[in-house]
């Protein structure tokens, strides 16, 4: 038996050569840029500061609209604020505070006294017993004073930061931001400090607000959210910062706004 032959194979076919690699540059294409104060995510000092300083021009020491006699009282007033108005949480506590100024006066007026002065205020039920709770709290752990301290503000019933920002700026003359429903819309907004929550626009504009407006920007920020750059029609005509504001959905195209032109 003879082996058989096997035939010889094919060479593969030889692969083209690579062509050299181009020794010019590829072309980019030009890409549009915005100011840096327009880019998501930035921040413009000069602009922050000129927004500011336009509403400590036109506000130089802006207030709460909240009524209290001291610092007990003016921590049970922002407590019953929660989803109110403040002019109809002063319209309650008039009769309240002239009743009761102190943490024993209050628990000596009882729940029922309290839920009865407060009938008029949303949520009363609930606000009478953290009223109460909190009064027994500060008798019992603070000696009937307000704590000027975070931690112990926020473990009082019915006081959340918000609520511990406002009494410490208010009562103690600290630089804090208190983010209400306002204010969280007007830093969107503008923007000031974009958050999804009301705790990161916080910590956004304690970044970027210079030191000097930092006392005052809360107040300046709720105040403007409450009478100009309302939620469904902002009165951008009569906005004093129209020119420095992003927002897209203007009531007015341009608005010359009164102070030094924008650079």
């Amino acid at each position: 038996m003879t082996e058989a032959k096997s035939k010889p194979r094919a060479a593969p076919p030889k692969k083209p050569a690579a062509k050299a690699a181009s020794t010019k540059p590829a072309k980019s294409k030009p890409v549009a840029t915005k100011p840096a104060s327009r880019q998501k995510g930035a921040v413009d000092p000069a602009r922050v500061r000129e927004i500011f300083a336009r509403f400590a021009a036109l506000d130089p020491h802006p207030k709460g609209e909240l009524d209290y006699v001291n610092l007990y009282t003016l921590l049970v007033a922002v407590v019953l604020s929660a989803q109110a108005t403040d002019s109809g949480v002063n319209r309650a506590t008039k009769g309240l505070f002239a009743a009761a100024s102190t943490p024993q006066a209050m628990l000596d007026l009882g729940e029922d006294g309290v839920r009865e002065k407060i009938k008029t205020i949303g949520l009363f039920r609930a606000k009478a017993k953290n009223v109460i709770a909190l009064s027994q709290k500060l008798i019992a752990e603070f000696g009937g004073e307000v704590p000027h301290n975070r931690e112990a503000l926020e473990s009082l019933p019915g006081v959340g930061r918000k609520t511990a920002n406002v009494v410490l700026n208010i009562g103690f003359g600290e630089k804090t931001i208190a983010v209400d429903t306002h204010l969280f819309r007007v830093s969107n907004r503008i923007p000031l400090a974009r958050g999804a929550t009301p705790e990161a626009v916080e910590k956004g504009l304690l970044a970027i607000v210079p030191d000097d407006y930092l006392l005052h920007a809360h107040h300046w920020l709720i105040l403007h959210g409450r009478y100009i750059c309302k939620a469904r029609k902002p009165d951008c005509s009569a906005c004093p910062i129209a020119d420095l504001c992003d927002f897209p959905e203007k009531t007015l195209e341009k608005t010359p706004a009164p102070g030094a032109a924008r650079a």
